[in-house]
Parts: C-alpha cells; structure tokens; sequence
C-alpha cells in the first residue's frame, strides 16, 4: 500500500515507566529490558493498538522492575580483595573463596560450592588474582576442544587454532583467513551454555563472514535459543508472548 510504513517507533507511558513501542512486521510481542541503560522496548505486531501493547506490559511489570533493580545490585560490584569469605563466580555459579597458606606451589581447587586457593605464605593480592586468572584460563582451555570438535563436523568447518584473551568489549573473535578463533577469559565466569553460544557464533564466521541474515539464519539453524543467550550475556532480559 503506497505510503504504508513497514516499521515504525513510537514511546509510551505506562505506570510512570517509558516504553520503546517498534512496530514491525511480527507476529508476537517480544519485550526486552536493558538495565545498564535504563530502557525497556517493546517489538509488536504493526496493527496493534498502544492500549493493547500498554495491557501487556503492565502485566509484566513485576518482571521489569526486578531486572532493573537486579542491575543496580550488579552495577558497583566491590572490588576483588581475593581473600577468604570473598565470592567468586565460576561457570555461573558464586563460590565462596577459601585461601589455605601452604609452603608449596599455587593451585586452586573447586570443592563443592567452595574456591579453594592454595598459595604460599605472603603472597600478595596482586599474586593471587594472577593465579585465579591462569586458573581461570585452563578452566576454558579444557572445555573449548570438545565444543570445536562437537560442532565441526555438524558445520562442516574447521578450526586451526583457539586462544583465550582477556577482551574489553568482545566476547569473541574470528580470524577467517587463519580460521583462529578467540574466546573472552571472562567466559569462565559465565554459564557453560553461554561459553558454547560464543563458540557457535565465531565457528558460524567460517560459514558467513558478516552479521548477515545469513548468518543469523545458520545461528537460528545450529542454535535456536541463540537469541536469549545472547541477551542473558549481555545483561540483557527478554520475554516473548508466544
């Protein structure tokens, strides 16, 4: 229809709360929260009314509020002090970190819901966080392997080399020409199912070397929930009305 937009953006008040109303060419209302920035936006059907999309989000309320007030718990997080009493996440989960002093060589030690760090006497803050950052780094470089060789024979690709990095604002890197792949160390810290995610995404570039439908397509084609992984790594929240 001439002059008919396929997509349009609009706000709305509902309760005091600003909500980002995308119309677009959709079947389902999929809400999203975005603590670090305060916003919640909304992506409904292009023929539904503002009181319809303002009934839905007042019934999901409850729910927003709780991941934007979640957000201000995470946002100023203390730091690290790598003493005993102190948690520690480890493959999603908080454990609470135990420092034994012992004459011999560092190791650490996963026992139950307890980090168990063993360092020598006088070993300094700065010492123990190095040591807990190498731990950290083996930790992935166990799992990585078996989820490059789970899905390479289901992509039919292949990947040379992986390395893990400390990486500011990626999560992962593809080095196509050399096919390298890069993981983010912070993914230690992360649910395993999102350290797989990552892994498929940069495994993917082999497959599609840009974000484009295509490669979303294959994204869909290996990993289905890969949109609510993605989210939850991001300090994202979703929900869909199916």
């Amino acid at each position: 229809m001439a002059g008919y937009k396929l997509y349009s953006k609009s706000k709305l008040n509902v309760s005091g709360l600003t909500v980002e109303v995308h119309r677009k060419n959709v079947k389902n209302l999929n809400l999203r929260v975005y603590p670090a920035e305060r916003r919640v936006r909304i992506s409904v059907p292009r023929r539904i009314s503002d009181s319809d999309v303002a009934n839905f989000v007042e019934g999901k309320l409850p729910w927003i509020q709780k991941h934007l007030s979640n957000y201000r718990i995470k946002a100023k997080p203390r730091p690290k002090k790598f003493i005993s009493g102190e948690l520690h996440p480890v493959w999603g989960k908080d454990l609470e970190l135990v420092v034994i002093e012992k004459n011999k060589p560092p190791r650490v030690w996963v026992d139950g819901d307890k980090l168990k760090l063993f360092i020598r006497p006088g070993t300094n803050q700065q010492k123990r966080a190095s040591i807990l950052k190498k731990w950290y780094r083996e930790e992935l470089k166990q799992r990585i392997p078996n989820l490059i060789e789970k899905w390479e024979p289901r992509m039919n690709v292949k990947v040379n080399e992986f390395g893990v990095k400390k990486m500011k604002t990626r999560w992962g890197t593809c080095n196509i020409r050399d096919h390298r792949i890069w993981l983010n160390l912070e993914l230690a810290k992360k649910r395993p199912e999102l350290l797989e995610y990552v892994v498929i995404h940069e495994m993917v570039h082999l497959l599609e070397r840009l974000h484009s439908k295509r490669f979303y397509r294959f994204m869909s084609e290996f990993l289905p929930e890969w949109k609510s992984l993605k989210d939850e790594l991001n300090g994202k929240s979703r929900i869909s009305d199916c």
